[in-house]
């Protein structure tokens, strides 16, 4: 993949207008989860991400503490003009989704080990926690003994966004006005 793909997968994933737009948030984004990712995983994801993916990751000084996935979040709102909460949850879900799609599907499962809780819907993902700490644990429910981490890794493949699918949009709230029934009054 090429840098010029990724930086279209973001704009069409975050739906951005302009390319310049969807680079500024890749960069922020990947800048962010560099110090995040370690050791043989930073390294291959490095290697199949374009050079100016690569180096955003691979020039971050590891992080003394794992930033849960709502203060990963509000890092990023922090570093990128103008962001709320709700805005950067969308940007950083638009690149990691992306990226998501951009690797192989094995290495983003061991990408969101590395990672706390709440990571997975950021990549575009359900997080299936159930199945995870089962498998860490050995034995998967209803498996029947097969083997420990049989099961996580198929309910994550069944998981995987498909092409134009997997979008985490940020919750619009909306007002739903009903009427409301005052006393002695038939409805």
């Amino acid at each position: 993949m090429r840098w010029s793909e990724l930086i279209e997968a973001v704009k069409e994933f975050g739906q951005y207008a302009t390319a310049a737009e969807a680079e500024r948030v890749t960069r922020t984004v990947l800048s962010a989860l560099g110090g995040h990712v370690v050791g043989d995983e930073r390294v291959e994801l490095a290697a199949k991400l374009p050079v100016e993916a690569a180096r955003l990751i691979a020039d971050q000084v590891p992080v003394a503490r794992q930033l849960t996935a709502a203060e990963f979040v509000e890092s990023v709102a922090l570093r990128l003009d103008g962001a709320t909460p709700a805005t950067a949850r969308w940007d950083v879900s638009s690149v990691l989704t992306a990226l998501a799609q951009a690797v192989d599907g094995q290495l983003v499962d061991r990408l969101l080990g590395l990672l706390p809780p709440g990571y997975a819907l950021l990549f575009g993902r359900a997080e299936l926690a159930q199945a995870a700490e089962a498998g860490r644990a050995g034995a998967v429910p209803g498996s029947r003994g097969r083997g420990a981490g049989a099961a996580p890794a198929a309910a994550s493949a069944a998981y995987r966004p498909r092409a134009g699918f997997g979008r985490v949009q940020p919750a619009r709230p909306r007002s739903i006005l009903l009427p409301v029934p005052t006393h002695g009054t038939r409805v």
